[in-house]
């Protein structure tokens, strides 16, 4: 059963040197809107400051996280599910923004034949059912929207439209607001997996994750310390695996919340 924060020990506060965490409704949102809110923002900032890594980890597309990369005080970003990592590489003057794929190029053509299949598959099975309207920008991963910007599906509708991707050989995964479907041997955690051999050299016992649905649940089921913001309550009938720890904040004041508690455990 997830605790309170406030029971995080200092022990686990002192091993953190990396937080991960989600975009949607989990660095977003809060207060009835969807934006990311001055205290998230200013949270990330004070943690990159800090010294911490931070690293989003998101289903977003390629092109948002082309600018979250250059533009935010990230570390690292993982994109679309965990089809790539882009980070900058600040050895190189000016710095350079560097792209990690997990798949070869051949490999990723192959997906991208299927998936253009799958997506026409999926408009004629589900009258009515849109992509979102950042899915130009996505390279290897058809969204499905459930409820961004279109009425709320029933969620029979949209376990169903994930169970018709799946039996067609996708990976489907249900995040706060799109069903993201995607050819490919890979997924967010498996990138994160990357990201610490890689580039930052540490392990899960140095990592927290921050999350708020069921595309996050890997990261409950595996890292000793993870946190999800109060609106994860609303999935955890949907998920078998909970964070070890809730926020009382929901979406982007969570997320401020944790990381005043990890911030001010360093001082």
């Amino acid at each position: 059963m997830s605790k309170p924060i406030a029971a995080i020990s200092a022990a686990e506060l002192a091993a953190v040197q990396a937080v991960f965490f989600d975009i949607d409704d989990t660095f977003s949102g809060g207060g009835g809107q969807h934006r990311i809110t001055a205290q998230a923002y200013d949270a990330l900032w004070k943690l990159s400051k800090a010294g911490i890594k931070v690293v989003p980890v998101t289903g977003r597309p390629a092109g948002w996280c082309d600018m979250i990369t250059r533009m935010w005080p990230v570390t690292a970003v993982v994109g679309e599910n965990g089809a790539f990592y882009s980070y900058l590489d600040h050895a190189k003057k000016p710095a350079k923004l560097v792209k990690k794929y997990l798949e070869t190029p051949r490999v990723r053509a192959s997906n991208a034949l299927k998936l253009r299949k799958l997506h026409t598959a999926v408009l004629k099975a589900f009258p009515g059912a849109k992509t979102p309207s950042d899915q130009h920008y996505r390279e290897f991963d058809l969204a499905i929207d459930y409820c961004e910007e279109v009425a709320r599906w029933p969620d029979a509708r949209v376990q169903k439209l994930m169970q018709f991707c799946e039996a067609r050989g996708a990976i489907a995964k249900l995040s706060s607001i799109h069903v993201n479907t995607w050819f490919g041997r890979y997924d967010k955690l498996t990138c994160v997996r990357r990201i610490l051999s890689q580039l930052f050299q540490i392990d899960f016992q140095n990592v927290v994750y921050i999350g708020d649905s069921p595309n996050d649940e890997p990261f409950f089921e595996r890292l000793p310390f993870s946190v999800g913001v109060a609106n994860v309550r609303g999935f955890l009938g949907k998920m078998k695996y909970a964070p070890a720890y809730i926020t009382e904040a929901e979406a982007g004041f969570g997320f401020a919340e944790f990381a005043e508690r990890l911030l001010r455990s360093r001082t």
